[in-house]
């Protein structure tokens, strides 16, 4: 388990991202989807992985290109070099046309305000915009429904600077045993795409999709969770070998011995039944490690269980490391992630949590630094204050 030198600027806390596990999973996901086109989700930072890292190892383990929610996930992405497709998902304003036509971005839109503007933009620019329309069929967020989709994709169609290159839905329960709904929302889909017979790319599977049904991975698919090595589902695709591709990781700050009765933390919620050594860890909820693990969760120390007691502080949380008599200060703590034999999921978490694992991984803040890794070794290196990863 490779661990940052003592001079490792910022907090005595970071974030592990595995680029051959991703690689891994997204040759695994591409397997299965082909000859598909997969999109790598790479919104909300990768899942708090790391977008441009992230990015780019996924593309270049055979992703087509990338999917982001917003504008400014696609501008950080065109900053770091990445000319892959991006893919945005999410509601574009027209006031950000002319920034989609200048970073060469693949926009969603939902309306003809945006596509009016982004017309304009195109034409002064000298370019063609490559669009995607979403049709509702029952998650009911931000699609059209069919008829107005239909009738959109005809006005766009005739507008310069446009070209509707795909269509698509949002499943609602695909991670869910009944599949009668999401079959519903595939046959809706597929019934607007016959009356839309330009649009070359067709996408609807998403993880728990490409994971369970060939069938729908039509033109295209969108790998987000799976990505990352977690199933949207325990049942979801159990003959997947995916591989976790986040470790989050701190240093013991101290250790103190503690009488029985005493108490630890905000509000007293922990009380020693015997007298204890309790170790402080430099990770706590302003990090991504959620104040309700206090008294529920286990970290890993010196590859060995042990017990969060108290309330997760901000910056901190305290752990019972009275069974590990061998523990010192400067000791790595593992809150997520695998040290030895044992291993903390993301999944276990969210259930300790009542969430569940997307939050868990996209939580982990910007303030900590994130270490890439290849073949067991640190590469590159981002930070809050070096947010583009530099080689180390």
């Amino acid at each position: 388990m490779p661990y940052p030198p003592a001079a490792f600027p910022g907090r005595p806390c970071w974030a592990e991202i595995d680029l051959d596990a991703l690689a891994g999973n997204t040759r695994l996901l591409a397997g299965r989807a082909a000859p598909a086109r997969l999109y790598a989700v790479v919104k909300a930072n990768a899942y708090g992985h790391g977008a441009v890292a992230c990015g780019r190892a996924a593309l270049a383990a055979g992703a087509h290109g990338l999917a982001v929610v917003c504008v400014d996930e696609g501008e950080e992405l065109r900053r770091a070099g990445v000319t892959a497709p991006i893919l945005v998902l999410g509601s574009t304003p027209p006031s950000d046309a002319p920034r989609v036509v200048a970073l060469g971005l693949m926009p969603t839109v939902g309306a003809p305000e945006l596509a009016l503007a982004l017309s304009s933009a195109a034409a002064a620019a000298g370019a063609v915009v490559p669009v995607h329309l979403e049709v509702e069929t029952g998650l009911n967020r931000h699609g059209l429904l069919p008829e107005a989709c239909v009738g959109l994709a005809e006005r766009l169609r005739g507008l310069p600077g446009l070209e509707v290159r795909g269509l698509f839905t949002h499943f609602a329960a695909a991670e869910e045993g009944d599949q009668r709904f999401t079959r519903r929302q595939f046959d809706v889909l597929r019934q607007v795409s016959a009356r839309l017979p330009f649009v070359a790319e067709r996408h609807c599977a998403a993880s728990a999709s490409v994971l369970l049904d060939h069938e729908m991975a039509l033109e295209a698919v969108r790998a987000g969770l799976s990505l990352y090595g977690y199933r949207p589902a325990p049942w979801c695709g159990t003959d997947a070998d995916l591989a976790p591709v986040m470790a989050l990781r701190a240093r013991v700050a101290r250790l103190l011995d503690v009488e029985r009765g005493a108490t630890v933390g905000y509000g007293r919620t922990w009380a020693a039944s015997r007298r204890s050594r309790i170790a402080l860890v430099m990770c706590g909820y302003a990090d991504g490690y959620r104040r309700g693990l206090g008294n529920r969760a286990h970290l890993l120390v010196r590859g060995r269980r042990a017990p969060v007691v108290g309330r997760v502080a901000m910056d901190m949380c305290m752990v019972d490391v009275t069974a590990l008599p061998e523990a010192e200060v400067g000791d790595v703590a593992t809150l997520l992630g695998r040290d030895g034999a044992e291993e903390v999921t993301a999944d276990e978490l969210a259930s300790l949590g009542d969430t569940i694992s997307w939050e868990i991984l996209a939580g982990i803040s910007a303030r900590v630094p994130r270490l890439y890794l290849r073949g067991g070794q640190v590469t590159e290196l981002s930070t809050l204050s070096q947010r583009v990863p530099q080689p180390v």
